[in-house]
């Protein structure tokens, strides 16, 4: 017996009556948004618990320094990628010259390299000691204080770190923009009298403008989340803050608070470009579609085009790869026998199981806006995808306060029961872990997931369900099959963000469960440098395979000529 009667062939896929097995997949959504939603409520009611002397202690010692040092981070951050993501993305979509075919790809490295992985291989690089000012001492004669050397322990040098493994961000949007522009518009502002590049910059770049303020703003949230770095250099940030506050005063409520104050500047920064964005077209109706051609450029121009474009993927790649295998071969991480083995089995057994719960969520949720779409998914599906602009030590915080509150409750009750309680069944193991995971990063698997199924024509579940299929069993036998390469590479991006992750897995970890990322960051802490490089080159080896994934979707997309007609 089927659960509907077959619905009309209209649109994509037609609304037929909620039952049973739809009535499922929307109960489902609900209790993932509910679950994603729960850390970041719980995050904001803190604000109401009291806190005694936490406040006048921030505000007596690093309140205001906080404060500035994160509006100078997303100043510097903001500039940087998108000068850099902006102008690559402009010279290899728009212009012609010797390499940019390989530099269309190669600017995406960056994006394997944490930020944390890459402020320790300059740290040790740029160091006094290290192989940089050493060879400019041998060579010169110098001695110390003969010669300035820019100093990158600060929030200016931390900016600049994260410039170079955040603007692909910018890249890969702005890149996208500049390929769905039609050369027909950009024609047009020519034969209004603006030449080559004027039409590019007068024409072209406003037109890309939605997308570049996309990739700024994803480049800001994940500056606003990094941990490792800030802490590392010793810039004081409210990621840092927060960490202090939990484990060294043991104030909860404190640091729910600071979250708080944290998740407000990530708000106000998607609210910016929201409003910013409303009721405007940024775009071309034009039903005829031809790529833009590109710009010849002379031998000068061409040059200067191929080093400005080769420079961020020395900086933000080659360089730091250069110091990593330099330092492994120094002195590596002396335990990449037995106990390596187990960090890394624990790194890779976490992100496995973690994907795999984050693809199974992301797929119920999309399925769901397939089925019964409405108000009530739309609304499902947003808060499911807030996860990912919430930074790290903010959802880690989310997960513990009801998670310790629900243990404190279960041991209480087992108690006056019996006698005796059960400690932390659910904040001190790995489900508090996986549940952070799921709430960070469910967003990155629904694009690949909701990608996926828009391909799926809504003929074939109409067709399955004149032959008697119920909704189970159209999503396992034909919408599984069909998705099975969108399914891989949302769980793909999924793992590798959950092996990379570090502030979340530091805080939320249970005792004596060390990570790669957990190594590497503890390592460096005790200026281990050379043994962090160990798993450090392990992450990025691991973190190639995403960008190599991307890479060849990109290419495919512009072999089958697959652009849309415009941006809005």
């Amino acid at each position: 017996m089927t659960d509907a009667a077959l619905p009309p062939l209209s649109g994509p896929i037609a609304r037929p009556a909620v039952t049973a097995g739809r009535r499922a997949f929307m109960v489902l959504a609900m209790v993932v948004a509910a679950l994603v939603a729960a850390p970041i409520v719980a995050v904001a009611l803190s604000v109401f618990q009291p806190s005694p002397g936490t406040w006048s202690h921030l505000i007596d010692t690093v309140l205001a320094e906080i404060v500035w040092n994160t509006i100078l981070l997303m100043v510097v951050v903001g500039a940087g990628t998108a000068l850099i993501g902006v102008g690559t993305a402009w010279l290899v979509t728009l212009c012609r010259f010797p390499g940019s075919r390989a530099l269309e790809w190669l600017l995406l490295l960056p994006l394997a390299m944490p930020a944390y992985i890459i402020g320790y291989a300059y740290a040790d690089a740029l160091a006094f000691a290290g192989p940089v000012q050493s060879a400019l001492r041998a060579a010169f004669g110098w001695s110390r204080g003969d010669y300035w050397f820019p100093d990158i322990n600060n929030v200016g040098g931390v900016g600049a770190l994260l410039t170079l493994v955040l603007y692909p961000y910018v890249y890969l949007l702005a890149r996208a923009a500049f390929l769905d522009q039609s050369t027909c518009v950009l024609e047009a502002a020519r034969t209004l009298g603006s030449g080559p590049w004027g039409a590019c910059l007068r024409v072209g770049l406003p037109m890309a403008r939605p997308a570049i303020a996309a990739g700024v703003a994803l480049a800001l949230m994940e500056a606003l989340a990094d941990f490792g770095t800030v802490q590392y250099f010793g810039v004081n940030t409210f990621t840092t803050t927060i960490y202090r506050t939990w484990f060294g005063m043991s104030e909860r409520a404190g640091a729910g608070q600071l979250a708080t104050a944290l998740l407000a500047f990530v708000l106000l920064l998607v609210a910016i470009e929201t409003l910013a964005r409303r009721n405007r077209r940024f775009g071309t109706s034009a039903r005829r579609h031809r790529p833009p051609a590109r710009l010849h450029l002379g031998r000068l121009a061409a040059l200067a085009a191929f080093l400005a474009c080769l420079l961020p993927i020395l900086l933000g790649f080659v360089l730091p790869i250069a110091a990593l295998v330099r330092l492994h071969a120094e002195g590596g991480d002396a335990l990449f026998g037995e106990r390596f083995l187990v960090y890394a089995r624990n790194s890779f057994i976490l992100a496995g199981l973690a994907a795999a719960i984050i693809v199974t969520a992301a797929a119920a949720i999309g399925y769901t806006t397939r089925l019964a779409p409405g108000p009530a998914t739309q609304t499902a599906v947003r808060i499911a995808s807030i996860g990912y602009a919430v930074p790290g030590t903010v959802i880690a915080v989310g997960v513990l306060i009801p998670l310790g509150a629900l243990d404190n409750l279960i041991d209480q009750t087992t108690r006056a029961a019996f006698g005796t309680g059960t400690g932390l069944v659910f904040s001190g193991g790995v489900i508090a872990l996986i549940y952070a995971y799921l709430v960070r990063f469910l967003a990155v698997a629904m694009g690949p997931v909701e990608a996926g199924l828009h391909k799926i024509p809504g003929t074939f579940d109409a067709a399955a369900r004149t032959l008697g299929a119920t909704t189970r069993e159209v999503a396992r036998v034909i919408h599984v099959p069909l998705m099975r390469r969108s399914l891989l590479t949302a769980g793909l991006l999924a793992f590798v963000d959950v092996l990379k992750e570090l502030p979340a897995t530091a805080i939320v970890r249970p005792f004596n469960f060390d990570t790669l990322a957990v190594r590497v960051y503890n390592l460096a802490s005790d200026e281990r440098l050379a043994q962090a490089s160990t798993g450090a080159l392990v992450i990025v080896a691991v973190g190639l395979v995403p960008v190599i994934l991307i890479t060849r979707m990109v290419a495919k997309e512009q072999a089958t000529g697959g652009r849309s007609s415009g941006t809005s």
